[in-house]
């Protein structure tokens, strides 16, 4: 068991999520401020999501403003739930 591995792997999972979540959050914010907008990032996020970071760098190309909010928005996402997580986590798998 290669532990450094699996907190590697988590890690990635976990940035990932967050950029997920990130773009839910630029996704609704977009929908009351800029419609036309909000569907073309929803079109171009389309499948391209399950790598956080790939995704990214793949948006900094086509609309780099629209990439510096989603990481704004998963930074700020990250240090709001940092603290509770390892609680959480460790709690979750000991309740089940």
């Amino acid at each position: 068991m290669n532990l450094k591995q699996i907190a590697k792997d988590t890690a990635k999972t976990l940035q990932s999520y967050l950029t997920y979540q990130a773009l839910r959050t630029v996704l609704a914010q977009l929908g009351e401020t800029n419609p036309p907008l909000e569907l073309w990032l929803h079109n171009f996020s389309s499948g391209k999501i399950q790598n956080g970071e790939s995704y990214i760098e793949q948006l900094l190309r086509e609309k780099p403003d629209l990439a510096l909010r989603i990481m704004t928005v998963r930074e700020h996402i990250a240090e709001e739930i940092i603290e509770f997580l390892p609680e959480m986590v460790r709690t979750g798998i000991q309740q089940a």
